[in-house]
């Protein structure tokens, strides 16, 4: 018998299973990676050695306002130790620079004191000016261009009008954006409801480029970048991360040179061949990922590429938050998978519904797979409503999954889902 530990908000879970029926464990190689160098370090190596850009601190001379987006709560980003390296370098090249750090939520809900406090520490909240994005609030933003989609991008005043835009994310696969980190930071992240709606719309989603690890070709990258173009991002600092969120490498300088490092360094540790599996069992990675079934298809996603025909997802993830937005909830529970992806196919680009694209994902991957949902926090009826199979522990789902299957089934596990990119063997 086989224990695996899957992770599971800030903890782990057990997973025993018996190793005539493991086929594979898949793991991203940064989680084994060790460096020399502190996380702080490495950050400061990055920042003394742009990529394609001079140093911040020279791009900060005579600059009076400058914006400092930031991710939010649902993002492991280790601001506690970025942050105050970045304002000092700002600070270094303009002293007196009225600097606004920009929490970028996208469509998410407004980051909580007490999770500030938590991801930038005591200091920052208490001595620093803070700004949370409000998607849903027109006044905060002004219209820029329109993006090669046809989408209207309207973005945050603050970094359009602001004299240096600098933004500080980290790198890893993205389910439909291809990988996280550089121009996200900008879209989704500090930009309007009706733009990033356009930007996640059904087609766009759709596409058969709109897929995690693929760059070229995909639409909601190429507005992306296009977006945090037209608003002269000035400076980006991404970070990668190993399973316990620590930074193993730091990427700074161009929104696309750095960006390009940090996926290629991403993409050599996460990228291994898919293998296929009657049972496939992953996770959201934990927290923050794993807070709300919203954020939790994207462990789906990679699961999906080694699940077999009709083969069976175990997905692993707390939802302590439960299903996330009451707009995705709603569509959850509107009836099958089939019929949820027929109206949502329906729907111009300019009526998208917020929070559709991860109802759109899940009701692609229930249409062909039964999903078991290990979770503490939601009650069995809620999953019921979502079209997924409830289970308390990874050992109770496993024991579902081989009812389905039968007990002499193949099981894939991939701890961390969020982590790896699976692709076909040539």
């Amino acid at each position: 018998m086989k224990t695996i530990k899957i992770p599971f908000y800030t903890s782990t879970m057990d997973l025993h299973v018996d190793e005539k029926n493991l086929k594979a464990v898949l793991s991203a190689k940064m989680h084994d990676l060790k460096t020399d160098s502190s996380e702080e370090q490495l950050i400061l190596d990055a920042l003394a050695n742009p990529i394609g850009t001079p140093r911040l601190c020279e791009l900060a001379r005579g600059k009076k306002r400058v914006t400092l987006v930031t991710s939010d709560h649902t993002r492991a980003v280790p601001s506690k130790i970025t942050l105050p390296i970045l304002l000092a370098e700002i600070r270094k090249g303009s002293p007196d620079a009225d600097i606004t750090i920009l929490i970028g939520t996208g469509l998410h809900r407004p980051t909580t004191e007490e999770e500030q406090r938590r991801m930038f520490g005591d200091s920052i909240v208490d001595h620093e000016k803070i700004a949370i994005n409000d998607a849903y609030n027109p006044e905060q933003f002004v219209s820029v261009c329109t993006l090669p989609s046809g989408a209207r991008f309207q973005v945050n005043r603050l970094a359009a009008e602001c004299d240096l835009l600098v933004t500080e994310g980290f790198v890893e696969p993205h389910f439909f954006a291809g990988f996280s980190g550089g121009r996200k930071s900008i879209l989704p992240g500090i930009s309007s409801q009706q733009t990033v709606n356009e930007n996640h719309c059904y087609h766009a989603i759709a596409n058969p480029y709109s897929q995690t690890g693929i760059l070229e070709h995909n639409p909601v990258h190429e507005d992306m970048v296009v977006a945090a173009r037209a608003v002269h991002t000035a400076f980006i600092l991404n970070v990668a991360l190993d399973g316990e969120k620590k930074v193993i490498a730091a990427f700074a300088g161009d929104l696309e040179q750095a960006h390009a490092e940090g996926v290629a360094f991403i993409r050599k540790l996460s990228q291994c061949p898919s293998v296929t599996g009657d049972i496939v069992v992953t996770s959201n990675g934990g927290y923050p990922l794993d807070q709300n079934l919203y954020q939790s298809p994207k462990a789906g996603a990679t699961a999906e590429a080694c699940a077999g025909e009709d083969g069976v997802i175990i997905m692993c993830c707390s939802c302590v938050d439960g299903m996330g937005g009451t707009h995705f909830e709603k569509l959850m529970k509107m009836g099958t998978p089939a019929e949820l992806e027929a109206y949502l196919s329906t729907l111009p680009s300019d009526e998208t519904i917020p929070e559709q694209w991860c109802a759109q994902i899940y009701a692609r991957i229930l249409k062909k797979h039964k999903v078991i949902l290990v979770t503490t926090y939601m009650s069995p009826e809620e999953v019921r409503s979502a079209n997924m199979i409830p289970a308390k522990d990874p050992d109770e789902a496993l024991a579902i999954a081989y009812q389905l299957k039968g007990k002499d089934a193949s099981v894939v596990v991939i701890p961390d889902g969020v982590s790896v990119l699976a692709v076909k063997p040539e």
